[in-house]
């Protein structure tokens, strides 16, 4: 038996969090989820978005699923998922970005791992009111966590049998930050001669990922550069409801869907739980459940061949509920 911490999250995130238990279960694995509200549930319910109940249980399970959580726009408190990167030292956000039959795209072919720097960077959320004309925010760039997230980048190369890295910066403009997170990233590639390196500055990054994504396999980059650039690949392969999401430190992981809490659907049923599924896909592969990872993983490829029991953003009819009991159906009748 495996003890989780489970956060359903704020608006869809009950709901689709619910579907992976469901799944869970078809599949065969025993889970104890420990469920901890964080965000504006557990604002209401307690008067604080990040409990100490919740920050004691992920310290006690150290694996984490985590639905989304709302983070207000200018207002409130702190974003929970910068929080939690911070308080866990969850210093690498990978993001893998794949092809998949079924959903329309310009492109059919893309697969790469996004490895974006986590604790770090303008997110460190560093503001200073200097006037009432005036705010200045500072961007933190540490050579400890350049070499830390550039090794995590380079290890998994090796490990999945990737053979490019990619660094990601504007070192043209930010000369002394980017520069060093440049620095960091040369020097682990020296040790990796079976990797071929190279850099692009983010804009030209931009538009080449557009172009020919095909080009890139792994992509390494600082924490503002990695959220942006996640997004968009997110779009070049069908949108962020079906991309996974993993938070890594040395000690704790959180995988989580990289979607919003999409408040106005809420309570519908007609919310796409992949995203968080295919997360789930990860965490079962972390805890040594490959098989059932597999077994989830072909359901939802052969559910998104089939075209039926889609939910209404991946261009179906289908509820949550009916699209978690088709894939049910095709884990246990496989």
């Amino acid at each position: 038996m495996h003890n989780i911490t489970l956060i359903p999250g704020d608006g869809i995130g009950p709901e689709i969090t619910d579907a992976v238990k469901t799944v869970i279960d078809a599949v065969g694995v025993t889970v104890q989820w420990d469920v901890k509200q964080v965000g504006l549930k557990a604002l209401k319910e307690c008067e604080d978005p990040l409990p100490q109940s919740a920050i004691d249980s992920i310290k006690a399970n150290k694996i984490v699923l985590k639905g989304p959580v709302t983070t207000q726009v200018g207002r409130g408190f702190k974003s929970i998922n910068v929080t939690l990167r911070q308080t866990f030292n969850l210093y690498a956000n990978i993001r893998p970005i794949k092809s998949m039959q079924g959903i329309r795209t310009l492109y059919d072919d893309i697969d790469m791992v996004i490895f974006r720097e986590n604790t770090e960077d303008l997110y460190a959320g560093i503001e200073n009111v200097i006037s009432e004309n005036r705010v200045e925010a500072i961007k933190v760039i540490t050579r400890q966590a350049s070499r830390r997230i550039a090794e995590k980048a380079f290890h998994y190369s090796r490990q999945n049998h990737r053979k490019k890295v990619t660094a990601i910066h504007k070192a043209n403009i930010m000369k002394k930050s980017d520069g060093l997170f440049l620095e960091e990233a040369r020097k682990v590639a020296e040790k990796y001669e079976d990797i071929q390196y190279d850099e692009l500055i983010v804009d030209n990054a931009c538009m080449k990922l557009v172009q020919q994504p095909q080009m890139f396999d792994v992509i390494l980059t600082e924490n503002l550069y990695g959220d942006i650039i996640s997004d968009l690949c997110a779009g070049l392969v069908g949108g962020l409801g079906i991309i996974p999401g993993m938070n890594v430190g040395d000690d704790y992981m959180i995988f989580e869907a990289v979607h919003g809490s999409a408040p106005d659907i809420a309570g519908k049923n007609i919310a796409n739980p992949l995203a968080i599924l295919l997360s789930a896909v990860e965490m079962l592969k972390y805890i040594h459940e490959q098989g059932a990872a597999s077994s989830i993983q072909n359901a939802i490829y052969r559910l998104l061949e089939t075209k039926n029991y889609l939910t209404p953003d991946l261009g179906g009819s289908a509820t949550t509920t009916e699209m978690t009991e088709e894939l049910c159906r095709l884990i246990t009748n496989k």
